[in-house]
């Protein structure tokens, strides 16, 4: 299959501020089922300077600077990308004491994985929404990362917020109502307090269906010793497939977003977004 994507974004002030450098991400990461047939950025006003580099979770970003100030920023994405079917449930978890839940990752891969590890204390009742789902799958542990998925897309009313952070996930419990990002940020808590290291993707989602209205989507990546990162989508309640195409993953939502950076003045700003995803082939 192949994908060809158009992503606008414009930011717009009342009077000209100043671009402090900016970060963007919206290079598809690499991916064995994937293949990245084009990708063009077209920044308005031009950057002065301009770099493409790898974070420190591997993600791609490029780094942009400017002279002078301006009233806006706009950001055209043209990306096409060609993508295989395959099994999402195509993989091995081992050594085996990692079917069952809880497990206990060994030291070294604990060290590595500990930002995605990371997590506070949850109220009782999501605690107990967890276990009842626990001993639903009997601990089984694909059992229950499917079944979690699962529960929270049909429990959860999935709402369209197009800007702002992730919500609290006690904040999101409690309404039973979220956008894919809050629905994310409250999957990853329940599992880190299971001591299931999960971090959160910002990347595209394809919808096929007659009038599809597309915006950036967000999931989670759980990470299994033998088969890496498995990505699972609580706002559809599926294990992530050939429809995902993940742009930036990090144990931090702040490290996903697609354009970060600040401005050096004060100012009343608005943001457009407009994202087109269409199958060509």
């Amino acid at each position: 299959m192949k994908f060809q994507i158009e992503h606008l974004t414009e930011y717009s002030f009342s009077h000209k501020v100043f671009f402090e450098p900016h970060y963007l991400r919206f290079k598809p990461k690499d991916s064995p089922h994937s293949s990245l047939i084009s990708f063009k950025a077209e920044i308005d006003p031009k950057p002065t300077g301009f770099a493409e580099q790898f974070d420190i979770e591997n993600n791609h970003i490029m780094l942009c600077w400017f002279d002078e100030t301006h009233k806006n920023l706009k950001i055209s994405i043209k990306t096409e990308i060609e993508v295989a079917e395959y099994n999402p449930f195509n993989f091995l978890i081992y050594p085996s004491e990692y079917l069952k839940i809880p497990f206990d990752y060994n030291y070294q891969t604990k060290q590595l994985l500990m930002p995605a590890l990371q997590h506070g204390t949850l109220p009782k009742q999501m605690n107990r929404f967890f276990t009842d789902v626990l001993n639903k799958s009997d601990a089984q542990t694909i059992s229950f990362l499917t079944e979690l998925t699962s529960q929270i897309h049909r429990q959860f009313v999935l709402e369209t917020r197009e800007f702002g952070e992730p919500l609290e996930p006690e904040h999101t419990y409690q309404k039973k109502i979220g956008s894919c990002r809050d629905l994310a940020w409250m999957q990853i808590h329940l599992l880190r307090n299971l001591g299931i290291a999960s971090r959160f993707v910002s990347g595209y989602f394809y919808l096929d269906s007659d009038n599809p209205e597309f915006e950036l989507h967000a999931w989670v990546e759980v990470f299994l010793p033998g088969a890496g990162w498995i990505g699972f989508d609580p706002s559809h309640g599926l294990i992530a497939g050939c429809y995902h195409i993940p742009l930036a993953s990090s144990a931090f939502y702040g490290n996903t977003m697609p354009v970060s950076g600040s401005i050096r003045g004060t100012a009343e700003s608005k943001m457009k977004n407009e994202l087109k995803i269409s199958l060509i082939s």
